[in-house]
């Protein structure tokens, strides 16, 4: 077994009983014991039952009676993602002492498929307010420099998967908060298109924009997790009623006679990135160019369009999800989500039907500007992975963002790790399609991912 093995390498060394579920999950533990001290990823161990996890999937694959190729994988889940006698806190006071009764419904259907839960792990709080230093956990942090950060909502998955603490993990994503994460963690993670994943039992923030997917070390990891996550579920009024496709059918199939849109303005005007950004996405163009695909340039509404509409629409629903808490017990909030989300009690129901009905616009005009292209490629995030005490209480509105077009729109989108800048730290490019199309933006990851030894190398995290 390598030092970090990912999922589908993992998966066929424990199918051919090369590999121990036992022997796995003991690997990943003593790893979390040794350096997650630095980086914080954990709220809640559950070593007790990954270890019965580990040894309930040891006996099917003994047995021949194996679940697939999740069996036996262990990974984590972001702590807002319910789980059944498991304390999900949202890393906050609020919910310091909450223990669902159910688990989320991805989160069965994981666990369905095999997987061994290890944990739960550091979010922002109630996936909005961070990097927080005044919660009862402290921020997670960026195992390639533990001085910086690792974005969020879903830092936990973010630290957790770059440092080989967990094989893959779930993330939930209203603004960025899978793609965010990934690209300064140097990982791959998809936010699926809007309903193709159940939110059901998972905290929510904006009902409007909320997306569930998965983060892993690798895009063909990510797709066989999405696998299992994605799939009809009644109880989330949003969910899509439709069949899930094999998402590792085509993954080698290549990007040749492919048109990928390139939105320049976003990256190289509306919020020009650092050098080593700008190099990636240069580097991923051309690479994808390199194996036959079409590269063309796509003009989209300005970025900032799209994160008026994301932001009004999410601080609104966000208010109103938390107005009966904010009355009572207003200063058990961390003060980044406390001062950011009361400010969704002060907008009026005008303004909000306004960014709803920009939001529609917004979504015409992204479809009419995308005929005949097959996906299209900005940033994932601006610059390399700042220090974690410098980042700005109002940076999300100071700078528009490269991930909100995409939950304004509800289209699939993921970020790959597309090399390293400053200080050894990942940069990113962000890959979208139009919706339910994952299949082709795992293709379209996988074909660069391959290309390029970006995965040959992790963070040099030691105890």
């Amino acid at each position: 077994m390598t030092a970090f093995p990912t999922i589908a390498g993992a998966a066929k060394l424990l199918a051919s009983k090369q590999l121990s579920p036992v022997e796995l999950t003991k690997s990943c533990l003593a790893r979390i014991d040794a350096v997650d001290g630095k980086l914080n990823s954990f709220i809640t161990l559950t070593a007790e039952r990954a270890l019965a996890d580990a040894r309930a999937a040891e006996a099917r694959i003994m047995a021949g009676t194996g679940r697939g190729v999740l069996d036996g994988i262990p990974i984590a889940h972001k702590d807002i993602y319910g789980t059944a006698g498991i304390r999900t806190t949202a890393h906050s006071k609020q919910l310091i002492d909450y223990i669902p009764d159910a688990d989320a419904f991805t989160v069965t259907k994981l666990a369905d498929a095999g997987t061994v839960m290890l944990g739960k792990l550091s979010t922002h709080e109630f996936a909005l307010g961070g990097p927080s230093f005044d919660l009862p956990w402290p921020p997670a942090r960026n195992p390639w420099n533990t001085d910086h950060f690792p974005a969020g909502s879903s830092s936990g998955t973010g630290a957790a998967v770059a440092a080989g603490l967990i094989l893959g993990g779930t993330g939930s994503d209203t603004g960025g908060s899978i793609r965010g994460p990934s690209a300064l963690c140097g990982i791959a993670g998809i936010k699926p298109t809007y309903g193709l994943c159940s939110r059901a039992g998972i905290q929510p923030l904006s009902y409007t924009l909320d997306h569930a997917g998965p983060m892993a070390w690798t895009v063909e990891d990510c797709a066989i997790l999405l696998q299992a996550m994605a799939g009809h579920d009644p109880a989330d009024p949003a969910s899509a009623d439709r069949a899930v496709p094999d998402y590792t059918t085509d993954l080698a199939k290549g990007v040749a006679g492919l048109r990928i849109g390139v939105v320049r303005h976003f990256h190289e005007a509306d919020n020009k990135v650092s050098p080593a950004v700008q190099a990636g996405i240069d580097d991923a163009l051309s690479a994808w160019k390199s194996q036959g695909a079409e590269i063309v340039d796509v003009v989209l509404p300005p970025l900032q369009d799209y994160q008026a509409a994301c932001w009004v629409i999410m601080i609104v629903e966000a208010y109103a999800l938390h107005e009966k808490w904010m009355k009572a017990s207003f200063n058990d909030y961390g003060e980044l989500f406390r001062d950011r989300v009361v400010l969704g009690g002060l907008i009026p129901a005008a303004d909000y039907l306004q960014a709803v009905r920009m939001r529609r616009e917004l979504l015409s005009a992204t479809f009419a500007a995308t005929t005949g292209i097959d996906a299209l490629v900005t940033a994932g995030a601006p610059a390399e992975a700042p220090r974690i005490d410098a980042v700005p209480k109002w940076g999300n509105l100071e700078k528009a963002s490269f991930t909100n077009p995409f939950n304004v729109t509800g289209w699939p989108a993921m970020c790959v790790c597309s090399g390293f800048g400053e200080g050894g730290l990942p940069v990113s490019v962000q890959i979208a399609a139009k919706p339910f199309q994952e299949a082709l933006l795992f293709r379209i990851g996988h074909a660069y991912e391959t290309a390029r030894p970006w995965r040959q190398k992790r963070p040099a995290l030691t105890a």
